[in-house]
């Protein structure tokens, strides 16, 4: 694609590496048949191919509207195109420039900013989160029918193993909302690593990994939290960790993108590179161990939704399914399992009708073979797609996938 970028704003960071992607970009259009929100609404604008041409456009000197913005936070950042794209194209990362030019030069609505100013002043923050979570409960009682099914009691506080002097060990990255909504997750990860002789490293602090901001209008606030969790995990790489995992898809591809979001920071360049080389999904490390202790004594049926940030972010399609296959699951046929379920960070806060849909769709997809549970790899998609399940009352049960091993490998070893 031929650009007409100004110099003054070729002479940016932003602006090189705009220039760069569009570049790439031959607008053969690919991508819109796969774009879940072109699927719903479409509108060329609302597809990946119409909002590369709104960016360039606003780089190249055009106007920056409402309109434009509008387009662009209805796209979930799925990067659905991007596993299409025959050119490489790094719609991602050209989106997150359009976004941070757009948010210096048009003014949101009041409704809007007050939204996104309570989000990252509480989801990044455990204990503000936390606070939250004890009112609603506390208040659950007088609250409607419909919004007392989404609203959990708390959790008993789980155990983790004791940590071992292992040769091996990880560091666990546990986020800041999962410990919270659902700490079974980490725990399980953590008895499963412990008998394959892995030490699970914790930081004992809370940390978001920066997503919730850097998606939200707040890209200083993000990278400044890159930045002091860049500084809290490198010790742990000198001492010998061998890679830094998260059990939520979502926060491993973040971390593995911390060397490009630093990358012009002389500081530290250098830091994120390393930190980023050695973070990993939890399903990376586990595919290389025998697993056979976790293996079903016989089949069971299960549907896998792979989350957007797993399947099309961190490339690794097919893998947590081909581990569910070896240890005796049978995965039921899963139509469109490309599509994004409307989870997408604060997507389903900003964007609840759009969300809504998506999710009703994928629901519909992974229940059609009937399986006996739902099974998935992140946080965000996990409690999504339960949300829908309390109100209606469906019977298959959404959980982690690692919460299926820990169960049957009863790896409560401590």
């Amino acid at each position: 694609m031929q650009t007409n970028i100004p110099a003054h704003i070729l002479a940016t960071d932003a602006g090189k590496e705009a220039n760069r992607i569009l570049r790439s970009c031959v607008h053969c259009g690919f991508c819109t048949a796969t774009c879940p929100t072109y699927q719903l609404l479409g509108d060329e604008l609302d597809g990946p191919r119409g909002r590369i041409y709104l960016i360039k456009e606003m780089l190249e000197g055009g106007a920056a509207t409402q309109a434009t913005q509008q387009h662009l936070d209805r796209c979930l950042s799925c990067r659905d195109c991007e596993t299409t794209c025959p050119s490489g194209v790094e719609y991602a990362h050209l989106a997150e420039i359009g976004r941070d030019m757009l948010a210096e030069k048009v003014k949101r609505p009041l409704k809007q900013r007050l939204l996104r100013y309570i989000l990252i002043k509480i989801l990044p923050y455990r204990q503000r989160f936390s606070l939250i979570l004890a009112l609603s409960r506390l208040f659950k009682p007088f609250l409607a029918k419909n919004m007392q099914k989404n609203i959990k009691n708390s959790k008993n506080k789980l155990k983790f193993p004791e940590t071992r002097e292992n040769k091996r060990k990880i560091l666990l990255i546990e986020g800041c909302v999962q410990p919270l909504l659902s700490p079974e997750i980490d725990v399980a990860a953590a008895h499963i690593l412990n008998r394959l002789g892995i030490a699970t490293l914790r930081t004992h602090m809370p940390q978001c990994c920066g997503a919730i901001e850097n998606h939200a209008d707040a890209k200083a606030a993000g990278l400044k939290r890159l930045r002091a969790n860049i500084d809290a995990w490198l010790p742990f790489i000198d001492d010998g960790v061998e890679a830094i995992i998260s059990t939520a898809s979502a926060c491993a591809l973040e971390i593995k993108e911390y060397g490009y979001l630093l990358r012009n920071d002389p500081d530290y360049a250098e830091k994120a590179a390393r930190i980023s080389a050695h973070a990993k999904d939890i399903a990376e490390i586990l595919r290389d161990e025998d697993l056979s202790a976790f293996a079903l004594p016989s089949p069971k049926r299960i549907a896998f939704h792979a989350p957007c940030s797993l399947q099309h972010g961190q490339k690794l399609n097919g893998l947590v399914e081909s581990i569910l296959s070896e240890l005796g699951y049978t995965l039921t046929a899963v139509q469109d399992a490309h599509l994004c379920c409307g989870s997408a960070g604060t997507y389903s806060l900003l964007q609840p009708e759009l969300s809504t849909q998506l999710r009703d769709n994928k629901l519909a997809s992974l229940s059609a073979g009937q399986p006996e549970l739902i099974a998935t790899a992140n946080i965000g998609c996990l409690h999504h797609l339960q949300g829908h399940h309390l109100q209606s009352g469906a019977n298959q049960p959404v959980q982690h996938w690692l919460t299926l091993l820990e169960a049957k490998g009863n790896a409560t070893d401590d």
